[in-house]
């Protein structure tokens, strides 16, 4: 999604802990130490935004804050009903909510979050990413035949590497062919670092979503690896969790294939 959108609601409030961005950490660090600690700091940030919820009920920033913590948990059907929730004090901000979207499809409630990005595009019809998670919305409510069949027409040019990436999901292109293109253009290395963010993320989601397990792991760890995402902050940093998720989820023992 084009992320300013709903930046407001994401900034830090007075005396709360700060949003949680992923810091470069060394190739050395103790990866389960570094999970310990993510845990810790989002329990306290829910733990703290309850309590200023219960002082202000009506304030959408908290349950925006809290269902953003609620989400990097991993604990989806909490996001989905704080993100609810703004949508319920703020009406007028429904059509553009794409983390609602993507917390519902989490939460495997794929009907409701293909719905989020169909009212999203009527939003904005520029961006790909947002068709890109109605198609695996759709593909999991309704199969991958109906998925491409249904995909969303865009008719002017959008930040790449979306572009291609579409192309991705109409099968008109390759991984192989995006990551190349990526990697020869002539672009600054601040910019070939983002273009490889997305291009890693959506292909590793892709793979995950076809059940090609093994080959997600590679692509998406390789999104995780990318620190764009968290140095960009807002949206970027969340779809660098949301990675981060889908890796976790696809690395348990039961998906070791």
């Amino acid at each position: 999604m084009r992320f300013w959108i709903l930046c407001s609601l994401m900034l830090c409030l007075p005396g709360l802990t700060p949003p949680v961005h992923a810091d470069p950490q060394p190739a050395s660090a103790d990866k389960t130490a570094q999970k310990k600690a993510l845990q810790q700091e989002l329990e306290q940030q829910i733990e703290e935004l309850s309590e200023r919820i219960k002082a202000a009920p009506r304030e959408t920033a908290l349950y925006s804050r809290r269902g953003d913590a609620y989400f990097f948990l991993g604990q989806f059907k909490q996001a989905v009903a704080d993100y609810d929730k703004m949508v319920e004090l703020d009406p007028s901000i429904k059509t553009s909510h794409w983390r609602r979207g993507i917390a519902c499809y989490y939460a495997k409630q794929y009907a409701d979050a293909a719905r989020q990005f169909e009212i999203y595009h009527s939003f904005d019809n520029v961006d790909r990413e947002n068709g890109i998670w109605r198609f695996f919305s759709q593909f999991q409510a309704k199969g991958p035949g109906a998925a491409q069949k249904g995909l969303l027409k865009y008719e002017k040019d959008d930040r790449e590497p979306f572009p291609d990436l579409y192309r991705l999901f109409e099968g008109k292109t390759t991984p192989d062919a995006i990551l190349k293109a990526i990697n020869t253009a002539e672009i600054s290395d601040q910019e070939r670092e983002k273009r490889l963010f997305y291009a890693n993320l959506y292909i590793g989601l892709n793979e995950s979503l076809h059940g090609r397990k093994a080959k997600a792991r590679t692509y998406l760890q390789q999104a995780v690896d990318n620190q764009w995402g968290p140095r960009a902050g807002f949206g970027p940093n969340y779809m660098w969790h949301t990675g981060r998720l889908e890796l976790q989820l696809i690395s348990t023992p039961e998906n070791q294939k």
